[in-house]
């Protein structure tokens, strides 16, 4: 199979997990952000298919499981949108750059988690200052940081785990 057909059909595989996995929290919203479960297929599809699908999968994931399932609700579900991308083209970047030993696998996933999240702030405060609102740094700490930890702490586990996995099967970018 070619490189590029290969790389789309990681990509839909790694939107539909998107779309999948957040069922499994039950549809409670605050299971949802505290696990992040869209997070995870986003950074894998980085590590699988570079950051041009990393990018796009984590754009359209938030926007096409809020068209298909009311959630997540909005405006948030542009804020996760901005936000996804960040994580799919950071990721795929950073292994790209930093190289593919486990203590570069760890750099590239912590610097695509902040720099996402400082994204979702960004985008959380145009969006509700486009809504009239304001955006205090204590309710982005709260969203980016307090809230996710069990998700950061998931992702901190499980990604470096799975990408050495799909390293030893051959399956990473580049």
């Amino acid at each position: 199979m070619n490189d590029s057909v290969k790389k789309m059909v990681y990509a839909a595989m790694c939107l539909a997990l998107c779309m999948v996995l957040p069922f499994l929290t039950g549809q409670i919203p605050q299971i949802g952000s505290m696990l992040l479960p869209m997070h995870l297929p986003v950074l894998l599809c980085g590590y699988l298919c570079g950051w041009k699908w990393g990018a796009a999968v984590g754009f359209a994931a938030p926007l096409l499981r809020h068209l298909l399932f009311h959630m997540p609700p909005m405006p948030g579900a542009i804020s996760m949108a901005f936000e996804l991308a960040a994580y799919g083209l950071i990721v795929a970047i950073l292994y790209k750059k930093l190289g593919k030993k486990l203590p570069a696998i760890y750099l590239s996933l912590i610097g695509a988690m902040i720099g996402g999240r400082i994204v979702w702030g960004i985008a959380q405060a145009v969006v509700m200052g486009i809504n009239g609102k304001n955006f205090p740094m204590a309710a982005f700490w709260a969203g980016a940081v307090t809230n996710a930890i069990p998700g950061i702490v998931l992702q901190l586990i499980l990604v470096p785990l799975i990408v050495a996995a799909l390293q030893k099967a051959k399956l990473t970018d580049n």
